[in-house]
């Protein structure tokens, strides 16, 4: 496989799982999947700047349902460079992460959902038959995706001796996806601002609806939502993500369509179920909704204004 540094191909090393070095440019590695995927490897591709120091910060990255971890890591090694960002995109092949270990974080498993699916002939929406639509609940929270994350953080700050304690979360489309249910499902993470940009539908923080649309039957309580409602979640939107957008895949069905009838609809919507869910619970609410002007479902200009926003140089305005 080869790996870009400094513009040019370079030929990559025979990696070795678990052996990680960090070098500066472009590079990956890897590592065993987590509890109950260990033997599911995960490839992290990453870009350490040149003027990388202890203190650099550190973003992680995670990409949609092309799971291209290397073209999503190279979309920010301009802003790694300028701004001294350590990039971590981790790759999770679809034939070992299906929608239900990907999407949905591995909250669920044995599903039969690409037996309820059908995709509309010359459209990028599928539908969804949900009656017919069957799963398991995986009530074991060591297995879900959503603990790979403080992980590969750790791994980095060893190998390179990294002062950072925490670091930052940018999930575009299936990124989206699961960054918003880590938030809801993770009790304890290391990450301070969480990105979930372009979600084609929501899980919401409600117990009326059954999973994947709501909490019904979830590990989840009130408790963990006051949890979630003090993280800092921002629902990062494309303001051009609404119903003349083609690109990416759009779930259809009876549930996802009470959210909304296009990604944008779908993401201020969640964002003021929550709010409302958080007033009714009587906590603190540390969510933001960003939408981005003239942005649709593209993850590099996504990419573009989560480097703004996170790493406070504006040059546009950002709306909320």
């Amino acid at each position: 496989m080869d790996l870009i540094k400094n513009n040019n191909i370079i030929k990559e090393e025979r990696q070795v799982l678990n052996d990680v070095t960090i070098k500066t440019g472009s590079g990956s590695f890897l590592i065993e999947g987590g509890i109950g995927n260990k033997e599911n490897t995960i490839q992290v591709y990453y870009h350490k700047p040149e003027n990388f120091t202890a203190n650099s910060e550190i973003l992680l990255v995670i990409p949609g349902a092309g799971r291209n971890g290397n073209t999503y890591r190279d979309s920010w090694i301009e802003e790694s460079e300028k701004k001294s960002i350590l990039i971590l995109s981790p790759m999770y092949p679809e034939k070992h992460y299906n929608f239900d270990a990907y999407h949905l974080g591995g909250v669920i498993k044995n599903s039969n959902l690409y037996d309820c699916i059908e995709r509309v002939e010359g459209a990028n929406k599928i539908m969804l038959n949900e009656d017919k639509l069957r799963f398991n609940l995986n009530p074991n929270a060591n297995e879900w995706l959503f603990n790979d994350f403080d992980r590969i953080f750790d791994v980095a700050v060893n190998v390179l001796q990294s002062k950072q304690t925490s670091y930052n979360l940018f999930g575009h489309s299936a990124g989206g996806h699961i960054l918003h249910r880590f938030v809801l499902f993770q009790e304890h993470t290391k990450a301070k601002n969480i990105l979930a940009s372009n979600a084609s539908f929501y899980t919401l923080p409600n117990f009326e609806n059954s999973f994947p649309f709501g909490l019904k039957n979830t590990p989840v309580n009130n408790v963990f939502l006051k949890n979630a409602f003090k993280k800092k979640l921002v629902v990062f939107l494309g303001e051009l993500d609404n119903e003349n957008e083609t690109r990416g895949s759009f779930l259809e069905s009876k549930t996802a369509n009470q959210q909304g009838h296009h990604r944008l609809e779908r993401g201020a919507y969640f964002f003021e179920q929550a709010k409302e869910m958080a007033k009714k619970l009587n906590t603190t609410f540390n969510w933001e909704l960003k939408i981005i002007p003239e942005v649709g479902h593209d993850y590099k200009n996504m990419g573009f204004a989560a480097s703004r926003y996170l790493y406070k140089q504006y040059n546009f305005i950002i709306k909320s």
